[in-house]
């Protein structure tokens, strides 16, 4: 609630419950104490209050929020009029946070919540880097998306052993704002055939859909000081980590299987492309492609809706010309191989022949 709340809305007129104290703790901390909690001798039998270092307001924590989250600051106004129930259907309405459970939420957030002792200090002492401040873990929270920890293997969304990754059981606004944009497409090709097309992608070979569209994309983003389509690419057919790809980066490449690609145009947001080149259940080459969204703020959720119209027709085209390319490309290596085999002499004895210079 706090992310969504935040992020969303630069002006928020509140309930007064914004002025109650609240004493927030990081999940590693409150992990720390359970696992500690687990060595305690036998005679212990008493509940222990946990908290972090920082006792905040509720109006606090949102405003530390936007400052972590590199957004403006919030302006928070709050009205003595809005119920608990009025305050749940709002947020309903703004977050993906269901009302039935907003309401049990804004009804608790009238109670203050602030440690009266810290008896658990012997049992499980603290470290100089334990508890860890509220902006800490704030920046922890965000840190997966802020170093673009989005998937990267269409198996598995995060790299195992990972606590702070959200579970795939969680409800999909447990883990904040990423629009996605996905397409997956069975090729009549080679995975071979297919990578070839994903890996030349951009550069003098463009982007496979509406040219038009991605021009006018380049020139605005040259408006306002971005970096346009003119850095192209350092190779033709070769990608690595780190190369330039027009107003894109090499983020991600596992040679033969998957391309990712992270924007640097002018945005307000962060945004990837992912291509995969695999095979489904049946052995035959399957596409599969991926545009992920993570909005800055209002004007981030509003930039993508504006150009959601434009997704089904740039995306879904450049899914389906990719894997035409990659079909066509099949068919002339076929008919290259079957000229060759035509003329098998010609060939090897030119092979033999030693170069000049």
């Amino acid at each position: 609630m706090l992310r969504y709340l935040t992020e969303r809305l630069p002006v928020m007129v509140t309930p007064s419950w914004v002025h109650t104290r609240i004493q927030p703790i990081g999940v590693r901390d409150v992990l720390r104490y359970l696992v500690g909690s687990a060595r305690m001798p036998a005679d212990v039998d008493r509940a222990f209050d946990i908290g972090g270092p920082d006792v905040l307001t509720y109006r606090e924590m949102m405003r530390r929020y936007a400052v972590i989250a590199g957004l403006r600051r919030r302006l928070v106004v709050s009205v003595p009029v809005l119920t608990p129930s009025l305050s749940s259907h709002w947020i309903g309405l703004i977050t993906p946070v269901p009302a039935s459970l907003a309401r049990p939420l804004t009804e608790s957030l009238r109670h203050e919540v602030v440690c009266h002792e810290h008896d658990i200090a012997p049992y499980v002492p603290d470290t100089p880097d334990s508890p860890l401040s509220f902006d800490e873990s704030l920046a922890l929270a965000l840190r997966r998306v802020r170093e673009a920890q989005v998937a990267t293997r269409w198996s598995s969304a995060s790299l195992p052993g990972a606590p702070s990754d959200p579970l795939p059981t969680d409800p999909d606004w447990a883990g904040g704002s990423l629009y996605r944009d996905e397409r997956e497409v069975r090729v009549e090709a080679s995975v071979e055939s297919l990578w070839k097309v994903i890996e030349g992608i951009g550069g003098d070979n463009g982007w496979y859909s509406f040219p038009l569209a991605w021009a006018v994309r380049g020139w605005l983003d040259r408006f306002v000081g971005g970096v346009g389509l003119r850095r192209g690419r350092r190779d033709a057919e070769r990608l690595r980590v780190g190369d330039s790809l027009d107003f894109w980066r090499v983020e991600e490449i596992e040679p033969g299987r998957l391309l990712r690609l992270r924007a640097e145009m002018r945005l307000p947001g962060l945004a990837w492309l992912e291509m995969y080149a695999g095979t489904d259940d049946e052995g035959r080459t399957l596409y599969r492609q991926r545009a992920l969204f993570h909005p800055r703020g209002l004007p981030g959720h509003a930039y993508w809706w504006s150009v959601a119209p434009l997704h089904s027709v740039v995306f879904e085209g450049m899914a389906r010309n990719i894997t035409q390319a990659a079909t066509k490309g099949m068919s002339a290596h076929g008919a290259d191989a079957r000229r060759g085999r035509g003329k098998s002499h010609g060939p090897a004895r030119r092979a033999r022949r030693p170069r000049r210079g």
